[in-house]
């Protein structure tokens, strides 16, 4: 199904050069590995064909990337980024990437790329904001900061422990009004989360597919389908942990102005023209939009 994928994201890119659309990039929201090889010889060649895999795609537009858990995961997985992935962004984008916390700019555009795996990337986003003063904020980051379904525990500093982390992310999004891409959870939302520096949008995309069409399920729409109850979701999910769960979503849901969910899979396309950022939404290998997203007007 990823080469049919892959084509399609051809297609949407030969539609927005035929348009005059100035592409950047084609943006992959991590875990391109599936990592767990067993070794350290194993985990090098299964990064060395996934670069391979994604080069035979041909895309028009460079690849890049952010790191997602499977990317990282197993014996020899760290070193594998660094000695395969790592040099790849670099080939692609024709700056030196040694991190895989780093941003790129277009215009007023900020796009940072969050790596969620690394302890200092709070303080290197911090810092990267402080110095670009960016515009316009994009943050592509593997998983979720905003919980959203059943596996309401699997966001980015959901630890009690590290609530004053989440609160500093939550903040530096908000004061910038910054639009989150976000993988992860194999699930599509959207939302808007509030804080008390401002607003920010999440928008989860998943490319791994159930069927062709990408017909979805579970559809929720609302701020008032944003509650406890999306855990029931997948009731087989880790029943241990339900409650704990619950209260992730319990204690989220004021600060929710707009949801969206649904089980599904595809790609998007997002546009940045002049102050505006927007998306166009894929299901499955539609050439058609499923949704879009108007991410100032969600903003204002």
């Amino acid at each position: 199904m990823t080469p049919r994928l892959f084509a399609r994201v051809r297609e949407s890119l030969a539609a927005l050069e035929k348009a005059k659309a100035s592409v950047p990039f084609v943006l992959q929201l991590g875990d391109l590995l599936e990592g767990l090889c067993g070794t350290e010889q194993l985990a090098a060649r299964q990064a060395r064909e996934g670069i391979d895999f994604v080069r035979e795609a041909k895309f028009s537009a460079p690849l890049v990337m952010t790191k997602g858990n499977h990317d990282i995961t197993g014996p020899g997985a760290v070193e594998a980024y660094r000695r395969v992935l790592l040099p790849f962004l670099s080939e692609e984008t024709g700056t030196k990437i040694s991190e895989a916390a780093f941003s790129r700019r277009q215009g007023g555009t900020l796009v940072a790329f969050y790596d969620a795996y690394d302890k200092n990337s709070l303080d290197w986003f911090d810092k990267t904001l402080t110095e670009a003063k960016p515009q316009r904020l994009i943050v592509a980051i593997h998983p979720p900061v905003v919980p959203y379904n059943a596996r309401s525990s699997w966001h980015i500093y959901s630890s009690p422990k590290q609530s004053a982390q989440r609160t500093r992310l939550l903040e530096l999004l908000g004061r910038h009004r910054a639009i989150v891409l976000c993988g992860h959870l194999h699930k599509y939302s959207l939302l808007v989360r509030r804080t008390d520096q401002g607003k920010f949008v999440q928008l989860a995309i998943s490319s791994v597919a159930a069927t062709s069409d990408g017909k979805p399920r579970d559809e929720r729409s609302g701020i008032e389908a944003y509650d406890p109850d999306l855990v029931e979701l997948e009731p087989r999910h880790a029943p241990e942990t339900v409650a704990i769960r619950r209260e992730l979503l319990t204690a989220e849901r004021p600060f929710i102005n707009h949801f969206e969910y649904a089980d599904t899979w595809g790609h998007a396309v997002v546009r940045v023209r002049g102050g505006r950022i927007a998306a166009e939404i894929f299901r499955g290998l539609d050439p058609m939009p499923w949704k879009r997203a108007d991410f100032a007007a969600m903003l204002s």
